[in-house]
């Protein structure tokens, strides 16, 4: 803030009052939404920034990078197997002469594909179930909420593995099966935040004027509610991520010849001491990009804490 200026904050809009003048004199900025503040903060983040930034340049990498490649991330060639990283192959190849860039970009999209879906539909189920259950209450809340006890008495591992035995591995598979897992979390806390909105002032004041229920929901409780939320998503699709590589490496996940990072790791883990290169590169993007989801949520978590506006 420049010296020759002071500036009053207030709940809806930004004042900036010149020193040495009367209030008539005073300057009126544009309100500024809560959104725009949001975006604001995490501007001023540098992790988050820097965050932001690695997980763009990855998501554009795996959709530009496999179309520059000559080689198809599919295509053998048994003359030129375990190749190391060269001017042909950046990051060598495979025991079946495969381009591991081709298929390391190819893996991004499948691993990020699963990562934002496996934490996008829990979300929207447990959304959906805990406003249904936390708002009407009766025995809709109680039938709702003893499945979820039941649910969560059950190793979620036992529900992965059976869903991806009966519909056969692949990502849509694997994201059926981190929703039927991970929606009842989800769907606790937003029955609790229902609870917590469904009975103040401006909720009542809605019913008084005749609104219906699904629009008391939607218009008026779930925009308090889905800051939260956006918070658990970003924080959801690392756990994503990983759980993929998890079901890859022991062999229930995504089969060759398609390929994610998981996967990669499952076969580099076979000849990790002859071909390092193998393991250690689709390795050493699982753990950027999980750092980076991570940091970047917990950054977007202090933006949308309405406490820490400044």
């Amino acid at each position: 803030m420049a010296n020759s200026e002071m500036e009053l904050f207030n709940d809806s809009d930004f004042i900036t009052l010149p020193q040495g003048e009367n209030k008539g004199d005073v300057m009126v900025r544009p309100s500024v939404s809560y959104w725009s503040d949001v975006w604001r903060r995490i501007r001023s983040d540098r992790v988050a920034m820097v965050s932001l930034a690695v997980i763009m340049i990855i998501a554009l990498m795996a959709v530009f990078a496999p179309l520059l490649c000559p080689y198809k991330y599919e295509t053998t060639d048994l003359l030129a197997t375990n190749l190391g990283p060269c001017r042909e192959h950046w990051f060598g190849t495979d025991s079946l002469g495969r381009d591991q860039w081709a298929r390391v970009w190819v893996g991004a999209r499948t691993s990020l594909l699963i990562g934002i879906g496996g934490a996008i539909v829990p979300q929207i189920i447990g959304i959906f179930l805990g406003g249904i259950s936390g708002y009407f209450g009766g025995w809709v809340d109680m039938l709702i909420m003893r499945i979820i006890d039941i649910g969560v008495c059950i190793p979620s591992l036992v529900y992965v593995t059976l869903i991806m035995l009966w519909l056969g591995s692949g990502p849509v598979a694997i994201v059926l099966a981190i929703a039927i897992t991970g929606w009842m979390d989800s769907g606790r806390v937003v029955r609790g935040r229902m609870l917590q909105f469904k009975n103040r002032e401006f909720v009542l004041a809605a019913k008084t004027q005749g609104a219906s229920s699904l629009r008391i929901i939607f218009r008026h409780i779930l925009p308090n509610i889905l800051g939260q939320q956006v918070v658990s998503i970003s924080s959801a699709i690392p756990g994503a991520i990983f759980l993929e590589a998890y079901l890859s490496f022991i062999g229930l996940g995504i089969k060759s010849p398609m390929t994610s990072w998981g996967q990669l790791c499952q076969m580099g883990a076979s000849f990790y001491r002859l071909y390092p290169y193998q393991l250690f590169i689709p390795g050493v993007f699982i753990s950027v990009t999980i750092l980076a989801f991570y940091l970047f949520g917990n950054c977007l978590r202090d933006a949308l804490d309405p406490h820490l506006r400044n």
